[in-house]
């Protein structure tokens, strides 16, 4: 349930609402046309649309009991591209903090069927979007806190790695195991034609994978991402199985 997370539910609340006000912010120091170097293809208002839309079908898909066919998917006529975002994750909010994180609701991953599901990843992709934002503008990417990276590090490794991947029928090509390692935390990714799974473990397993993956949070969580270059983390070992980790992530997170 919802005690999955790494750190308090009451927590995703307040970054949800940080980092959705900072991304608007920044919405206004460039073009809606601005490229986005993190997304090649997509522009800043894209990235405002696209978590507007997020937000909107997240809110229908618990409300409807299922993920909605139809949702509103970009501004209204008299709307513009913030009073879009900002309803979007004010209606959101509102759903959210009405209902304790372990009560039960709808979501796309069976071993989490709570609110506090959508909690953390509702402030996730605002976290993850607000660093596209910042790059479409040309800014520095703002400071992420420890326990929110540390959070984001275990999602996307258990979530993402070993949940959606087999959810979409992708494996690896290699049989292998990375371990990475950040500020006392630690856990394992292994891939192969067989299966696709991460976890929490302990030092010492973590230091007998084929790779080591060490950095600071934010840095191996903006690498998961795909938010930051191959220099942003140190990998012990042949790489193949980093490598692999990286593409494997790519393919889940599109």
């Amino acid at each position: 349930m919802a005690g999955q997370a790494m750190i308090d539910q009451r927590r995703f609340l307040e970054v949800i609402g940080a980092e959705t006000e900072l991304m608007a912010q920044v919405a206004h120091t460039a073009s809606a046309d601005a490229p986005v170097p993190t997304c090649p293809g997509w522009t800043l208002g894209e990235i405002l649309r696209h978590v507007g839309s997020v937000y909107r079908v997240t809110r229908r898909w618990i409300t409807d009991g299922r993920r909605p066919e139809h949702w509103q998917r970009k501004p209204g006529p008299q709307q513009s591209l913030e009073e879009y975002f900002r309803e979007g994750r004010d209606e959101l909010v509102a759903e959210l903090s009405a209902h304790d994180p372990d009560e039960l609701a709808p979501t796309w991953w069976p071993a989490d069927r709570s609110y506090g599901f959508w909690r953390r990843r509702s402030a996730h992709e605002a976290t993850i979007h607000r660093i596209d934002a910042e790059a479409a503008a040309g800014r520095e990417v703002s400071e992420i806190p420890e326990d929110v990276a540390l959070d984001g590090i275990d999602e996307a490794l258990v979530l993402w790695f070993g949940q959606r991947l087999p959810l979409l029928g992708l494996s690896g090509t290699k049989t292998g195991s990375v371990g990475v390692r950040t500020a006392g935390h630690t856990w394992i990714a292994r891939a192969g034609p067989t299966e696709t799974i991460a976890w929490r473990c302990s030092a010492e397993e973590a230091q007998r994978a084929d790779d080591l993956i060490t950095g600071q949070p934010d840095k191996i969580y903006r690498w998961l991402w795909g938010r930051a270059g191959p220099t942003a983390v140190t990998i012990s070992g042949d790489q193949d199985m980093a490598g692999q980790l990286w593409a494997l992530l790519r393919l889940a997170t599109r």
